[in-house]
């Protein structure tokens, strides 16, 4: 499949050109436009049961299937934040972990799953105990609030990261959920609380800004009742 990322930056298009038979795979409303040669169907992806853990990642219960069934056609698909769309390519030796609202489409070949994190991950990550899996051999799209960064970490480096500034990490990379000061009272204060220490080899794609952050302010300009 031929693709390319239009208006890259606040507003970006997928423009996927799929010969007859090819389809891609997007989340829920991603559609903006298609050709008439394509069909558009909803699809659960693996049943009811992981739709509904999609679900508690913070994804829609279904997936758009668009399929190039009469002829070559084109798709455009856009996310529903504004932010940045970044292709990622899967060799199929490794999985994506993505935060939630992260995965906007993916080719033939890519798998969207959900995995359990542990007690401490599921209750302090603000991601909840299932995030997403994102395995298999292809192209998956990924958009984020804000402009998409790349942190390549070598064997042995450490990084702290906002946990709310997420956007996916490679499967094999450890991390751990910790106090962003040494104490519980400078943490508060300082605004960050918790955050995520990674540990290399892996590449770490974060988003340039903050959508919990955003919504409190959005919050102090809505009259109260």
């Amino acid at each position: 499949m031929k693709y390319e990322i239009l208006y890259k930056g606040a507003f970006p298009l997928i423009r996927a050109i799929l010969s007859q038979g090819e389809m891609i795979k997007a989340e829920s409303d991603a559609m903006v436009s298609m050709s008439s040669t394509v069909d558009v169907e909803g699809s659960m992806e693996g049943g009811v049961l992981k739709g509904f853990t999609r679900m508690l990642a913070g994804e829609k219960f279904f997936f758009q299937r668009l399929t190039a069934k009469r002829g070559d056609g084109e798709v455009l698909l856009a996310p529903s934040l504004l932010g940045d769309v970044i292709d990622v390519e899967l060799d199929g030796t490794y999985s994506l972990r993505v935060q939630k609202d992260g995965f906007l489409a993916g080719t033939q070949g890519i798998e969207v799953d959900t995995k359990v994190q542990n007690l401490s991950k599921g209750l302090f990550s603000g991601e909840g105990f299932f995030i997403l899996n994102v395995s298999g051999k292809g192209t998956v799209f990924l958009s984020s609030y804000g402009s998409i960064h790349s942190i390549n970490l070598e064997a042995g480096q450490e990084i702290v990261i906002d946990n709310n500034h997420l956007v996916a990490w490679p499967d094999h990379m450890e991390y751990k959920i910790e106090k962003a000061a040494s104490g519980w009272i400078s943490s508060f204060t300082s605004g960050e609380m918790l955050v995520c220490r990674f540990r290399g080899p892996g590449n770490i794609l974060i988003q340039t800004r903050n959508p919990k952050g955003f919504a409190g302010w959005i919050r102090q300009f809505i009259p109260a009742k």
